[in-house]
């Protein structure tokens, strides 16, 4: 039976009880869920309650990829997710994309999902960027980002092969990396909602927006290259 790892990164976040309690109710129960408290100053009292069913760790401030790695280097899971401290697994999300990964004999995988508001209310129809074949895969990706992160599952020898998070980027560590798979794995979607993503005034993505965009440059300029290749192999393909 697979063991899943799920890494909970964690700053000031005064959601983090909600992301806690939506891992502590998933069906599947074979998975270690680890905390990694990245330098906080505040709401660390919420994780209180959960400590004697988490892996907890604290380190100094350093972003949210510097504590996705040390929770990926902690983690003893054959499968890796990744749950922002303010969003939602649904109870099934391990259960359901896990099988999805094995009868589809998937490395690497990502799901739909609706955004919610603070108080936990839905506020999209489902989301979630389903892509005819790898051709358009790439040429999606070659331009930016489909993919949220929290609906990713994802083998963990992939690290091995692909490395984890680049530290110098802030903000777009993420879309590096799924970069970085696309041009050595396949990427498979499931459609079924399996996260609730919350939208609020302090996500990261609403006030460091021209940063990202900015870093956004970088890391297709850095791929540019061999994501042409890869888009000619495709090409050549059909």
């Amino acid at each position: 039976m697979s063991k899943v790892s799920i890494v909970v990164p964690f700053y000031n976040c005064p959601y983090i009880d909600e992301a806690l309690e939506s891992l502590m109710n998933q069906t599947y129960k074979n998975i270690e869920i680890i905390v990694v408290n990245d330098g906080s100053t505040k709401y660390s009292d919420k994780i209180t309650p959960y400590l004697d069913k988490i892996i907890y760790i604290e380190k100094g401030n350093g972003g949210t990829a510097s504590a996705l790695n040390m929770g990926i280097k902690n983690a003893t899971g054959d499968y890796f997710c990744w749950l922002s401290s303010d969003d939602i697994f649904y109870p099934e999300k391990t259960e359901v994309q896990l099988d999805f990964m094995n009868k589809n004999r998937a490395l690497f995988s990502y799901t739909s999902y609706y955004c919610i508001n603070e108080n936990g209310e839905i506020i999209t129809p489902s989301l979630g960027i389903h892509l005819p074949n790898k051709l358009e895969l790439i040429k999606a990706m070659s331009k930016g980002n489909i993919i949220n992160g929290c609906t990713v599952m994802m083998n963990r020898k992939i690290f091995d092969l692909i490395g984890v998070f680049d530290e110098t980027l802030p903000y777009t560590h993420d879309y590096d990396l799924w970069l970085r798979i696309v041009q050595k794995f396949d990427i498979q979607f499931l459609s079924q909602p399996l996260l609730l993503y919350r939208v609020h005034p302090q996500m990261g993505s609403n006030k460091h927006a021209v940063s990202i965009k900015k870093e956004t440059f970088t890391v297709v300029n850095r791929h540019r290259a061999k994501m042409k290749q890869l888009l000619l192999k495709q090409l050549r393909k059909k």
